[in-house]
């Protein structure tokens, strides 16, 4: 095999960005669901169907939130089979829809007031139902982007509780050991999911009780801490009360309230952050303020059920806005293949368009496809974690293509176009194009397999009839 290159130089191409809305997963605004498991209202049982997904995924929806509310058992240490099997169940639902499920388990929901007793579990309780429901969690977290830390108070929020504050007709003052007890609830969770998962908090307090540090940017997870198996990179935040006012119904704690902004600016920039609008308030939840937040926490998703009058306040233009640019966006700018004297160089360059970037991993691809539909995968060699493809920043791809990859020597003589492979990470969906990622270009998108396409080639030529001569790849522009 030897290097075949036409016109003998290098080729440049470059893309044209899209202005679509992008249905790629763990990102965009999610549809909230709930399922109870409680023997007064059996009706309150609603397990996920695939065709209300598919509807969800037809309007663009890639994800949902699972609220699952445990009324049976929070007396009761022993999670019946049905609740282990229904939840494995919808699991499997969402991803032959391809759905992902952000989750989270609680006890009491609506029909809980604002006086005690609340009906939420003591700390025991909570513990061994984390334990009973780990394997599922583990068994199917290819569709399961994070776990909100759930369990303690109404909707799992932390507030009305019985068991995590001392004085539950006063449920905002939660003592050390208050703390404490909700920190185990935490990390239980985080020990029960695989390390590359994590558990979205309520408050910042939550993770900084757990970590002991101040609430400070400097406190906040850094670069090189980031996506580690420790309990700084694994925890992120969920605002359900985003826009509501200045301490957003009590997600930010700290005095003042400006610790806590700084904090969230920059833990957010390696963790997930999510949430859902609240209510209106003139002063603080119209778009100019939403603007400014959802990008300088970096959000990831949004509830679009509620609250709508916040969410339609906003306009159509800033709603669309809202849906191309939560989580991430890339655009592809150009890519160069240069052909060197034994191997091709290829490099692409890819803009962050949206408010976060990646919080699963994902590894970028260089996928070689031949005109038989042969095709093999090589990672780029440089920037290939997506994780680090920040918000507002532009990243250079590269990778050498060369015979030395057992791979790409095993290839049959002939052209192979490119194209950027953005595939889950997770063995179950890696196959699957509805959990890949699309760049925001026009023309390039090959939704059969789920690729970008580089409109680039390289060349497989005959080797030369010379021994000494070096095999090698060329590169060049696809007609």
């Amino acid at each position: 095999m030897s290097v075949s290159v036409p016109g003998d130089a290098a080729s440049t191409v470059a893309y044209e960005p899209s202005d679509s809305v992008i249905a790629n997963p763990q990102r965009g605004f999610y549809h909230h669901t709930t399922t109870h498991f409680n023997t007064a209202k059996p009706e309150q049982n609603t397990p996920l169907t695939e065709a209300n997904l598919a509807d969800l995924r037809s309007k663009g929806i890639t994800q949902i939130l699972r609220v699952v509310y445990l009324e049976d058992f929070a007396a009761n240490p022993v999670l019946d089979e049905r609740v282990l099997s229904q939840l494995q169940a919808d699991y499997d639902t969402a991803r032959a829809a391809g759905i992902s499920v952000i989750t989270r388990f609680a006890y009491v929901g609506d029909d809980g007031g604002a006086t005690p007793p609340y009906g939420d579990a003591p700390l025991d309780i909570v513990l061994a139902h984390i334990k009973q429901l780990g394997p599922v969690l583990r068994a199917n977290a290819d569709v399961i982007p994070v776990v909100q830390n759930g369990f303690i108070g109404r909707w799992g929020e932390g507030y009305y509780t019985d068991h995590f504050v001392a004085d539950p007709a006063n449920p905002g003052v939660v003592t050390e050991q208050d703390w404490a007890n909700r920190s185990a609830v935490t990390q239980a969770l985080l020990d029960e999911l695989p390390a590359d998962r994590g558990v979205q908090v309520r408050t910042m307090a939550t993770k900084q009780h757990l970590l002991n540090v101040p609430p400070a940017a400097s406190s906040a997870v850094t670069a090189e801490q980031a996506f580690t198996d420790t309990p700084i990179a694994r925890i992120g935040h969920h605002n359900d009360c985003f826009l509501s006012d200045y301490d957003d119904g009590g997600t930010y704690l700290s005095d003042p309230r400006t610790l806590d902004y700084e904090y969230l600016a920059a833990d957010s920039v390696y963790v997930p952050v999510g949430g859902e609008t609240c209510k209106v308030v003139p002063s603080r939840s119209e778009w100019e303020t939403a603007a400014v937040e959802l990008a300088r926490y970096h959000y990831s998703y949004l509830n679009t059920d509620y609250n709508r009058l916040v969410l339609d306040s906003w306009g159509e233009p800033a709603l669309a806005e809202t849906a191309k640019r939560l989580g991430y966006r890339f655009v592809m700018e150009s890519s160069t293949v240069t052909p060197a004297e034994d191997s091709v160089e290829v490099s692409l360059d890819i803009r962050n368009d949206g408010w976060a970037a990646p919080y699963l991993p994902r590894t970028a691809m260089l996928q070689l496809t031949g005109s038989d539909g042969t095709s093999v995968s090589v990672p780029f060699t440089s920037n290939a974690d997506a994780r680090h493809w920040l918000a507002g920043t532009t990243t250079t791809l590269s990778t050498t293509l060369s015979l030395s990859d057992p791979a790409i020597a095993a290839l049959a003589e002939g052209s192979y176009s490119l194209s950027l492979a953005l595939p889950s990470s997770d063995a179950r969906t890696a196959g699957d194009p509805r959990f890949a990622v699309q760049a925001a270009n026009l023309g390039t998108w090959n939704e059969t397999d789920g690729t970008n396409a580089l409109n680039q080639a390289v060349v497989v030529g005959p080797r030369p009839a010379a021994p000494s001569a070096a095999p090698a790849f060329a590169g060049a522009a696809v007609p």
